[in-house]
């Protein structure tokens, strides 16, 4: 298994126990429901472990994207890091339903079907209000979001400008969660869902494909989407939606503060920003302990960066992903929690090794089979 370089082993080492986190939520309520309720009632644990991968995404993204400083490289990158995964993980879900193993998808059959999937391959399907073929990636949705953003601002070298978008996403999630509670975009919006996911499949395409001006403008038009689609399609209800954007520029705070790019001040302000006006973001008891405990962790790990931390600890963030998106799919088909976890581990360490590196590796590959061509790189942003 291949581990994060040492200087990134703290943020693997989050990305493992959120996993699990999520995890034992849905077990928990699967399979020790009586007990688990009792633990829900004073703190979401699946609210802190997909905040903590906010965090650690807001931190990690626009670095991964200013150091290849190439919008088609981070955009390859990105794609082999994900779809194969997720091809694989639907593939999965679709023959077990089949087999009548897992009930099928809520809503999947109610929607045009070339649209549902529109929808779950861009990652978009929850932001465009369509049924998920697996649950938990709604969580995508807003990590794509944010991915669009991150690449308009770097087109428009205005990257360094994180810490003052956190604080103007978090300060603005509270009005306009108050304004829109619910998602604009409604439930049999065809139309307007079809629209806006090909729209961003479009401005993705021309920022891959064209040059100069037009690339520019398709990075800027992929965030204004981006923006638009949290904004007016957060099912949670936009104060929630925003507020997970502000989170994840929080995290880019620390980065750029971290780089001496921007005053710790600063960054300190843009994450207490978030995660004040995210607070009452929920009339849940649960999820304000919960989001406490997720900027508390980032903040601890943080503060541990330079520490060795154990080998199975950076191990498990490793397969995160493989924990993350593979879980659902086995707790029908699992008859107790021990056995449930006793093949989920090994299963996730199997697709990672047989489906995730792989791919990254070729992705890699690619990426470096394109470099020389001065014309392909987008301009570093401003420091």
């Amino acid at each position: 298994m291949l581990l994060a370089p040492a200087r990134l082993a703290w943020l693997d080492a989050l990305r493992g126990p959120a996993a699990l986190a999520v995890t034992m939520h849905h077990a928990g309520w699967t399979f020790i429901p009586g007990v688990w309720a009792e633990v829900d009632r004073r703190i979401d644990l699946g609210t802190w472990g997909v905040f903590v991968f906010f965090l650690v995404s807001g931190y990690i993204i626009p670095a991964s994207l200013e150091r290849r400083g190439d919008l088609r490289a981070f955009w390859t990158g990105r794609a082999f890091r994900l779809l194969p995964l997720l091809l694989t993980a639907f593939c999965l879900a679709f023959l077990l339903v089949a087999a009548g193993v897992l009930p099928a998808p809520p809503g999947l059959g109610d929607r045009p079907p070339l649209l549902v999937a529109l929808g779950n391959l861009t990652m978009l399907q929850e932001l465009l209000n369509l049924p998920a073929v697996i649950s938990v990636t709604w969580t995508l949705s807003y990590e794509m979001a944010f991915y669009l953003l991150c690449v308009a601002l770097f087109a428009a070298r205005q990257a360094h400008r994180s810490a003052g978008i956190a604080i103007v996403l978090a300060l603005l999630a509270v009005p306009l969660g108050l304004l829109l509670p619910r998602a604009a975009i409604g439930d049999g919006a065809d139309l307007t869902a079809a629209l806006l996911g090909l729209a961003v499949v479009a401005a993705v395409a021309l920022t891959l494909l064209g040059r100069g001006t037009a690339r520019t403008a398709g990075a800027l038009t992929g965030g204004l989407l981006a923006l638009a689609l949290v904004i007016l399609g957060s099912r949670g209800g936009t104060w929630q939606g925003v507020i997970i954007l502000a989170t994840m520029f929080a995290g880019t705070a620390v980065y750029r503060a971290e780089q001496g790019t921007i005053s710790r001040p600063a960054a300190t302000v843009a994450v207490a920003a978030a995660l004040g006006c995210g607070l009452p973001a929920k009339a849940d008891p649960a999820w304000a302990p919960a989001i406490v405990l997720a900027f508390g962790a980032f903040a601890l790990a943080y503060a541990l960066r330079r520490r060795r931390f154990p080998r199975w600890l950076a191990g498990l963030g490793v397969i995160s992903f493989s924990l993350y998106l593979l879980h659902p799919l086995l707790l029908y088909a699992s008859p107790n929690l021990p056995v449930y976890l006793l093949v989920l581990i090994p299963l996730s360490l199997l697709t990672y090794r047989v489906i995730e590196l792989p791919a990254q590796r070729l992705g890699r590959r690619l990426i470096a089979s394109g470099r020389g061509d001065p014309a392909e790189a987008s301009p570093p942003p401003p420091r």
